[in-house]
């Protein structure tokens, strides 16, 4: 009897650490969540939206290296992209990508010239500056060409954003994936579910 009850802990056991390693394999190599913390993203993202994020299409990298597996595409410009930060690589900001590496961007009042041609960006909130003072307004940028293996990175709340335009370019080095849908979301103001966002897909 003991010998069985051994046998059926053991069974438990080893499920249970097979849940562990697929679960972190997934997490490392697959698919990742991750949390809106603010409004740069507004009003595609929202602070309290949760979603998933796609680590396979652009390829993983494996942990504790920079080493990249190969992916089904390169970033493309249109793509929200969570990334580590650059200025504090433990912290992870998500974006759109507006240029990719040998494009030629500027920045004049509320549009995005990339290549000369004027983007049209119909997801852009220009809520109002909100530049600390004596910050250069990010409004006024460029032309600048991304250096090749980069990518340059804007908020979609564009007059609220910390992104390339301050911070520089994005190294793919530090790209994380593509974010794919909204799992959950949750209005902190009204303590109440965001219903009409939930399983909405990220573009």
């Amino acid at each position: 009897m003991a010998s069985k009850t051994r046998s059926v802990l053991r069974e438990y056991v080893e499920a249970a650490l097979w849940a562990i390693v697929l679960t972190l394999f997934l997490r490392a190599f697959v698919v990742q969540a991750f949390r809106i913390p603010s409004e740069s993203m507004r009003e595609t993202l929202l602070v309290g939206d949760f979603l998933f994020v796609n680590k396979f299409e652009y390829g993983p990298k494996i942990p504790f290296t920079h080493i990249r597996l190969p992916g089904f595409r390169a970033p493309r410009p249109g793509d929200v992209i969570v990334f580590q930060y650059p200025m504090n690589p433990s912290q992870d900001y998500i974006k759109r990508c507006v240029a990719t590496g040998g494009a030629t961007i500027e920045v004049v009042g509320k549009h995005v010239r990339v290549e000369g041609d004027t983007l049209i960006e119909p997801y852009v909130l220009h809520a109002g500056p909100d530049f600390p003072p004596g910050a250069a307004d990010p409004r006024h940028f460029g032309p600048f060409t991304v250096p090749a293996g980069q990518l340059f990175m804007m908020g979609d709340n564009r007059d609220n954003s910390s992104d390339s335009r301050v911070w520089g370019p994005l190294p793919m080095d530090l790209v994380k994936g593509r974010a794919m849908f909204i799992y959950w979301s949750w209005d902190a103001d009204r303590h109440w579910p965001r219903w009409d966002r939930i399983f909405r897909p990220i573009h």
